[in-house]
């Protein structure tokens, strides 16, 4: 602790003595400062023990002393020391009465207890102060250390920085989830600092930023040293944090800035070992790659997985969708197999597992944002996703979140599955820009003829085809005489100069239907 006006009055050897402000005298002391001066606030910072004897003072004019006071308890001066038996054998009534009308403590120095010897036991009470702090850091620094060494991840390093710093702490990752946090209960209250952790982790590191509310003040701490930040270390107390505890903060964000850079070594080679893992099961050999998976992945191929693509405008999109699955994965101790392959990443998570639960959220979010002028933002990603799948299917399974990146790229959607393009109607892909082109390319001309007043061609050809080329049907759906339809569809092979006998004509024509269909606004 800092020393204070208690601590001075207590000091056998200076003899001082109260006259004002007693219920103040655990106000900490910065400084011991003598000036004689009729208004020295503009040389103080605030925190000092003014020392005075009165020289230039009308210290008997109470106006003159209330106003002298105000000004000193407004610069935040601790109190005042004023020596008897030099200017005044007495400290004069019109200042002690200012002093306890401002609450400004008053202290009575006798004659025989110099300034210098204040000052000396300030200074002295400071230096013991800091000593006790540097030393209680590089205990917790010590101690923190062992933690980090011990190898059982970040929860007893949490736990001891809590204690150190008599509050609690609490590790994000990239994506503003907690990882863990001591004690146990302040894993809720760090929960609601979510928003403020992301806002931090769009900041160069190191960063850092203060939080809080009527419970705590919370000081959030970026982790890392490149251009994005790989976590975030909360530190909740409450009041600010003194030089004993900012050294065990910033020993924890050293340590776990350390465990990160480690971790990312580390999984830098868990992802040379995964590319050549994918390599053999592309290539059909999963009894190979198995046994080179070993344990690290092993347990992935033992059950259905899903193989996903992901395409990201700038890099950052990829590193932060890699990101947001590798925590949701470390969170459920799932096996993730992720291979940056140039322009994109190729990802096998375990069917309904966290990984692909994160990257179907992070691209529903990404959907749901509304588009920024100008282009795609650096957090954009194109996913296409594999059915389930198994080690003798990989190949298949490749071709399929191929498949389905490509529909997610030309209708502009954040993620597709196979599943979407396997099941269902084949109709809505035919919303594509070239599929309308070819569509209305190959029928303007009948749509031109209708426009003219000259027949109903394309509701004619749409009706013959409905009903596969019977034409007493699709005449009575019309309307018209069967030798009529027949006339129509007569026309319709002139115009186009195409064969209705061909099936791969019909089939066109169909499509070519459908597609302007869809992309014409119903009426009503």
């Amino acid at each position: 602790m800092p020393p204070t006006l208690a601590s001075l009055v207590q000091h056998s050897a200076l003899k001082l003595t109260v006259r004002a402000g007693a219920d103040r005298l655990g106000t900490p002391v910065r400084w011991a400062h003598a000036s004689e001066l009729a208004d020295p606030v503009p040389y103080m910072d605030g925190g000092e023990l003014l020392l005075v004897t009165a020289t230039n003072l009308d210290a008997e004019d109470p106006e003159s002393m209330r106003r002298y006071v105000r000004r000193l308890a407004g610069a935040g001066v601790a109190g005042v020391g004023f020596a008897v038996g030099v200017n005044y054998d007495d400290i004069p009534a019109a200042l002690v009465e200012a002093a306890e009308e401002a609450g400004l403590p008053l202290l009575e120095v006798p004659r025989r207890t110099p300034f210098l010897a204040i000052s000396k036991a300030v200074s002295a009470a400071i230096a013991a102060d800091q000593y006790r702090a540097v030393t209680a850091g590089f205990e917790a620094q010590r101690e923190l250390t062992k933690a980090a060494l011990a190898g059982d991840g970040p929860a007893e390093l949490l736990a001891r920085l809590a204690a150190h710093i008599d509050g609690w702490a609490a590790l994000y990752d990239t994506s503003g989830a907690v990882l863990a946090a001591a004690p146990d209960w302040a894993a809720r209250r760090a929960a609601r600092l979510t928003p403020d952790v992301e806002r931090l982790r769009d900041r160069p590191a190191p960063a850092s930023v203060v939080v809080g509310d009527s419970e705590d003040r919370v000081e959030l701490q970026s982790l890392g040293t490149g251009r994005r930040a790989r976590g975030a270390l909360a530190v909740g107390t409450g009041a600010a944090l003194g030089t004993a505890e900012r050294y065990a903060v910033h020993s924890a964000v050293a340590l776990l800035t350390l465990t990160t850079a480690r971790s990312r070594s580390l999984q830098g080679a868990e992802q040379r070992l995964g590319a050549a893992v994918l390599r053999m099961l592309l290539a059909g050999q999963p009894d190979h790659a198995r046994a080179v998976a070993g344990d690290l992945y092993g347990g992935l191929l033992d059950a259905p997985f899903r193989l996903l693509i992901a395409e990201a405008a700038a890099p950052a999109g990829s590193e932060l969708l890699t990101e947001t699955m590798e925590a949701a994965a470390a969170r459920t101790g799932e096996a993730l197999l992720l291979v940056p392959e140039a322009e994109r990443v190729v990802v096998l998570a375990a069917d309904g597992g966290s990984a692909v639960a994160a990257c179907a959220a992070y691209a529903e979010a990404q959907d749901d944002r509304a588009p920024r002028e100008g282009g795609a933002e650096d957090s954009d990603v194109v996913v296409g996703l594999s059915a389930p799948s198994g080690p003798i299917a990989v190949s298949a399974a490749y071709k399929q979140a191929e498949q389905a990146l490509s529909v997610a790229r030309r209708r502009g959607r954040a993620l597709v599955e196979h599943e979407e393009l396997a099941a269902g109607s084949v109709l809505p892909l035919l919303a594509d820009d070239a599929v309308r082109a070819f569509a209305d390319g190959m029928l303007r001309a009948l749509y031109e003829h209708d426009a003219k007043g000259r027949g109903d061609l394309v509701a004619s050809l749409r009706a013959w085809l409905s009903r596969h080329g019977q034409w007493d049907a699709a005449a009575a759906d019309l309307g018209v005489h069967r030798h009529t339809l027949r006339y129509r569809m007569r026309r319709v092979e002139e115009i186009l100069g195409r064969s209705l006998d061909d099936p791969d004509v019909r089939m066109e024509l169909w499509l070519a239907l459908k597609t302007t269909e869809a992309a014409t606004p119903a009426e009503g």
